[in-house]
């Protein structure tokens, strides 16, 4: 992963995690505005991150990186989902930015946390990004991931999540909110 070149901005995604919590509110949300749910838009779901952490519309470069399990061959709630041949090495420009996606499989070898984890301080030591946007699974590495970006230099880091946390030197989100805009789910629907 470190002799990729790197963008200024990067999100980086447990794509597990956010396939779950996104089969989650599909299941949720049928239930409590009662109509189907479509799978979401990956596209939409992206640019609402960038836009949540901080970057403004504009001739951007983003890279999307999804971390994923080695078995798992696509996301089955977002779509593009497929892995190999529809994230990984591909590409779409709109208003926000133009976003390169790539994926990595958890190799045998290093647990889905620790993948996480080292991905994370790479991404860290490379000069070429200033902008991290974080999706991880908080309940496996919350802990280990807050701990390092409170104690990042010279990285403005979004963290997503879906329970507050206490932000010491980088941004905090609600992941929910993005995921609820990729799924269609209107805020006036909840009331």
């Amino acid at each position: 992963m470190s002799e990729n070149k790197w963008s200024e901005t990067v999100i980086l995604i447990d794509a597990d995690y956010l396939d779950r919590v996104a089969f989650d509110f599909i299941i949720n949300f049928e239930r409590m505005i009662n109509r189907p749910i479509p799978v979401g838009d990956l596209c939409h779901w992206l640019d609402c991150v960038a836009l949540d952490g901080g970057l403004q519309q504009g001739d951007n470069d983003v890279q999307a990186v999804f971390l994923h399990s080695k078995t798992k061959k696509a996301l089955e709630n977002l779509r593009p989902g497929d892995f190999e041949t529809e994230l990984n090495g591909r590409a779409f420009k709109d208003n926000i930015a133009e976003f390169t996606l790539l994926s990595f499989p958890v190799e045998e070898v290093v647990s889905p946390s620790d993948f996480y984890v080292q991905s994370l301080e790479a991404l860290l030591e490379s000069q070429q990004v200033k902008r991290l946007l974080l999706v991880p699974d908080m309940q496996a590495v919350g802990a280990r991931v807050q701990k390092i970006c409170a104690e990042a230099e010279n990285k403005h880091i979004t963290l997503f999540a879906m329970h507050p946390v206490e932000p010491q030197g980088f941004g905090h989100e609600i992941l929910g909110y993005s995921l609820m805009s990729a799924l269609g789910i209107r805020s006036e629907e909840l009331g």
